[in-house]
């Protein structure tokens, strides 16, 4: 009885513990469902709250580029040099060895200056010009070409005392590639000069006064901004010269002034993308010019034939490079103007062939050679005297 009274005991505790086991992996098993539900990373993620719209930052204001008006500079120092160039002519009209030579020998023929009776004389020029400006600070640098033509009348007053007057009328193509931009000059210059011989020794002096428009062309990414505004140019020259001679040979020394100045007129841009408003301009500049003419002429068949060549130092003692007020709606800036190095040479030659005691044909080249310029210039002539 005791036996078996203590297996049925053995046997209850059995089943309780089964029991407790049980129950006790069903609580784990909740409570283990509670924590995983409880946890972040496996929760349910809320929906997140909207952003407020951010405030449209505004465009910046657009402020006009230095680079912007290169076409504009590159007129300006066109038409200065376009002024100084015509002035140079005319000085070597009233002083070179050729025109001297005509003076105090009539016809070529060797003749006394007191034979000399007041005579007359008209000419005619075609040339053609050459400009290459290099980079300097914010300008790119551009290229030109020009052509043009002169007509002329001059008078002796008296055995020594000559006087002349000119037209010049020039187109001018003007290129600024670097900055997709262009420009054309049509100028007009009136030109007067006169010398006076004394011996050996020439006075001569020219002046000039020329007018003209500039058409530009920008290109702005968003089509072109053109404009068109007008140009003006005055300058003087005055030079003194020796004129020594041998046989068929001579020998002219030269020293001379030069002033020019050279504005343009403000103006306003019109199409493409930012049109701007740019202000007048005024350019000036003085300089020395010392050199020497070095000339034969040749007798064959009745006719002479001429050559000369000549050089002379430059010194560009005064430049005002002047400046230009760009604005882009309230937005302005001020940009330098562009010259040329003070120090320089010009070179030249020329042909002349008298075809009779009135009447004659020339050919010239003018060369300028600048640390920032170089230009080249042939100019076809013909004479005629009565």
């Amino acid at each position: 009885m005791r036996c078996t009274s203590q297996l049925c005991g053995i046997r209850q505790r059995i089943r309780l513990d089964r029991v407790r086991c049980i129950a006790t992996a069903i609580a784990m098993a909740f409570a283990f469902a509670v924590i995983m539900s409880a946890t972040p990373g496996f929760a349910q993620s809320p929906t997140p709250s909207p952003r407020p719209t951010p405030t449209p930052t505004p465009s910046p204001t657009p402020v006009p580029v230095p680079t912007a008006t290169n076409y504009d500079l590159s007129a300006g120092n066109t038409t200065l040099d376009l002024g100084s160039g015509f002035l140079e002519r005319l000085g070597n009209q009233a002083s070179g060895g050729v025109s001297r030579s005509l003076r105090t020998n009539p016809g070529g023929g060797g003749a006394s200056e007191s034979t000399e009776d007041p005579r007359y004389r008209t000419w005619f020029e075609g040339y053609g010009i050459s400009v290459r400006t290099d980079a300097q600070g914010d300008f790119v640098g551009d290229k030109r070409k020009t052509f043009g033509g002169v007509a002329g009348f001059g008078a002796r007053l008296a055995p020594g005392v000559n006087i002349g007057f000119s037209v010049d009328q020039s187109h001018t193509d003007i290129d600024v590639p670097l900055a997709l931009q262009s420009a054309t000059l049509d100028l007009t210059q009136l030109g007067f000069n006169g010398s006076v011989d004394k011996g050996p020794w020439t006075w001569a002096f020219a002046v000039v006064h020329g007018f003209g428009k500039v058409h530009s062309s920008r290109d702005t990414g968003l089509g072109l901004a053109t404009a068109g505004y007008r140009a003006a140019v005055d300058g003087a020259l005055t030079e003194i010269s020796y004129y020594w001679t041998k046989d068929q040979m001579r020998i002219v020394p030269k020293g001379a002034l030069e002033y020019v100045r050279a504005t343009s007129a403000s103006f306003v841009e019109s199409g493409g993308l930012d049109p701007l408003n740019v202000g007048s301009t005024a350019i000036s500049r003085a300089r020395v010019m010392i050199g020497a003419e070095i000339g034969r002429y040749f007798i064959f068949d009745q006719k002479i034939l001429d050559l000369l060549g000549y050089g002379k130092f430059v010194d560009n003692f005064h430049q005002d490079l002047g400046s230009v007020q760009v604005s882009l709606g309230t937005q302005s800036i001020i940009v330098p103007g562009i010259g040329e190095s003070r120090y320089g040479m010009d070179a030249g030659a020329s042909a002349s062939l008298s075809l009779t005691n009135t009447a004659r044909l020339y050919i010239n080249y003018d060369g300028k050679f600048r640390n920032e310029l170089s230009s080249h210039q042939g100019t076809v002539g013909f004479e005629y005297r009565w």
